[in-house]
């Protein structure tokens, strides 16, 4: 049986830390940003952790990257 790849797409979306913790950018923040207040960009900013509930299934997809 052939290995599983790595998801492309999810691979330049996702980090792996060095302790194994998965972070990822905010969503609603790539356009339409001079309708957004100030401060809704600026907490856009930055990236956030992965809910454990998606957890196991986003490293299941990115299994090569761990």
């Amino acid at each position: 049986m052939p290995k599983q790849k790595t998801h492309s797409g999810l691979k330049k979306r996702i980090k792996v830390s060095a302790t194994g913790k998965l972070s990822r950018g905010h969503a609603y923040s790539n356009h339409l940003a001079a309708s957004k207040t100030t401060k809704q960009n600026r907490q856009l900013r930055g990236e956030t952790s992965v809910h454990p509930s998606d957890k196991k299934r986003i490293k299941s997809l990115i299994s090569n990257m761990l």
